[in-house]
């Protein structure tokens, strides 16, 4: 499994959360019904659906770089969207589209710099960008934990000079790359927002442990994740901290 790509049946039953936060999002991003909207980083489509469910005359356009999750959210949407395979930092549309929506995406992504470019760049004059994504701080409690259980020698030589791909951003440098791609009316800033998920294992092994299991052998991945489950505390609280975004394209660019 590449570093792209997603136990994506797993994560539609687990991402609870993911659905939370992505409601938050929407309650922010003003919609008449009749919009153009994109779901950057779609996943397995349940916020996606809750996106079309505010378009009734409008149309959805989902994006993922996971075939995994572009399976998952083609089945799980059926014609309420449109569902495509792309690159968020390579994104091209035929049209551009009236708002940007994205839950828990950006941070999976390291290039901020033309992740914003281009989604500035599908974006209408004078259309939103609206998001949430892990922030400066996200999960340092428990990738503290993860960190010790990858030091241990039985998995060592696994994560020796590997970095962990995702970038936790402050709320002040993410409103600095916005300005530079253009975007106006910005306002950025983080939320902790702790969440006890109903399955710890599967969550951990799904989403948060994902890119260091692919580093093990099949055979190390289990006791990874009920090494790191074990060392933390009962109820298994992960300490999430949530990057909110919005910011505007003008009018005249």
């Amino acid at each position: 499994m590449s570093a792209r790509e997603w136990d994506a049946a797993t994560y539609h039953r687990v991402a609870g959360p993911q659905e939370t936060w992505g409601r938050a999002v929407l309650e922010r991003l003003p919609l008449r019904g009749d919009e153009t909207v994109l779901d950057a980083g779609c996943g397995s489509g349940r916020v996606t659906a809750l996106l079309a469910d505010r378009l009734p005359r409008g149309r959805v356009i989902g994006v993922d770089a996971s075939a995994s999750m572009v399976e998952q959210a083609r089945a799980h949407l059926g014609d309420r969207a449109t569902i495509l395979q792309a690159d968020l930092t390579e994104l091209a549309l035929d049209d551009p589209v009236d708002a940007i929506l994205s839950t828990a995406t950006f941070h999976w992504i390291t290039d901020h710099q033309t992740l914003f470019a281009r989604l500035f760049a599908v974006l209408r004059p004078g259309g939103r960008l609206v998001a949430q994504c892990g922030g400066r701080g996200n999960l340092a409690g428990v990738l503290a934990v993860v960190d010790e259980v990858s030091a241990d020698p039985a998995f060592a030589a696994a994560f020796a000079g590997w970095v962990r791909p995702t970038r936790f951003a402050s709320a002040e440098e993410t409103a600095a790359t916005l300005a530079a791609a253009g975007f106006v009316d910005i306002e950025c800033g983080l939320q902790p927002w702790p969440v006890v998920p109903d399955e710890p294992v599967a969550f951990l092994r799904t989403v948060i442990l994902r890119t260091h299991l692919e580093r093990l052998p099949a055979e190390q991945r289990d006791d990874f994740v009920a090494r790191v489950a074990e060392r933390l505390p009962e109820p298994v609280t992960l300490d999430y901290v949530r990057l909110n975004i919005a910011a505007r394209r003008p009018h005249g660019g």
